[in-house]
């Protein structure tokens, strides 16, 4: 499950990174046609960069909040869960070790 998140992030950033060279072709046109100076499309794809990395955040932090509570609802043992247990059999081991 974890894979097909990971994959679906991949590819969300993948599609950003080809839409920064989309948006960069579509800015070197304007500025060859003389629609737009070059400042101004620097501007644009400055702005659009900030706001593609806006959103990559959002998407991951709803992201991880659904995989939260999948995996709370999955009721899977936590790291802590484990380390806990972990060490109760350290000491039950060093209980019978010692003939107690």
């Amino acid at each position: 499950m974890f894979d097909l998140i990971k994959k679906t992030m991949l590819t969300g950033v993948g599609l950003a990174a080809m839409t920064r060279d989309k948006v960069e072709e579509l800015v070197r046109e304007l500025i060859e046609k003389g629609e737009m100076t070059e400042k101004e499309g620097k501007e644009l794809v400055d702005e659009f960069m900030k706001k593609s990395e806006q959103a990559r955040k959002e998407l991951e932090t709803k992201v991880e909040s659904i995989v939260e509570r999948v995996l709370e609802k999955m009721n899977l043992a936590t790291k802590e869960d484990i380390t806990r247990l972990e060490e109760k059999i350290r000491h039950i081991e060093q209980q019978k070790a010692s003939g107690e």
